[in-house]
């Protein structure tokens, strides 16, 4: 992981798309089915577009269904954070960068295994840098 990225609000409007600056900074959440990430299949890692952490590898992508970019395991536990969201009336566990603390998405307890998670993540928080993967 790389050392924690500390901006201003204004830092972070300048550096991100409006898209990228609502799900990233503002807890937002994209449309399903919007991203080109939720039925993307080529190898390599999705990275935060925040910071360019890497968060997930194409190895441990998989078709939920849910319209997000999903993923049964982490690129490294080092990278990302969890902490609960109780926000919309409900109680979820909230994923974030663990380099910049943007929002990535949620990560429940309905995916495949070897690990039983899907890690939900909205496209908008993702950049995808081909090549290279790690097997999970």
């Amino acid at each position: 992981m790389g050392e924690k990225m500390m901006k201003s609000e204004d830092e972070w409007r300048d550096s991100l798309t409006p898209e990228q600056f609502e799900v990233l900074r503002k807890q937002g959440t994209e449309r399903p089915f919007s991203s080109d990430y939720s039925q993307h299949k080529e190898a390599g890692i999705y990275c935060c577009a925040g910071c360019g952490q890497p968060l997930f590898s194409s190895a441990s992508k998989f078709d939920s269904g849910s319209g997000w970019p999903s993923f049964y395991a982490p690129f490294d536990d080092a990278g990302i954070a969890t902490r609960m969201d109780r926000s919309l009336s409900m109680t979820r566990t909230e994923v974030l960068c663990k380099r910049c603390d943007g929002h990535l998405g949620h990560v429940f307890d309905d995916g495949p295994e070897p690990t039983g998670l899907r890690y939900c993540i909205n496209g908008t928080a993702l950049e995808f840098k081909p090549g290279a993967q790690r097997e999970t």
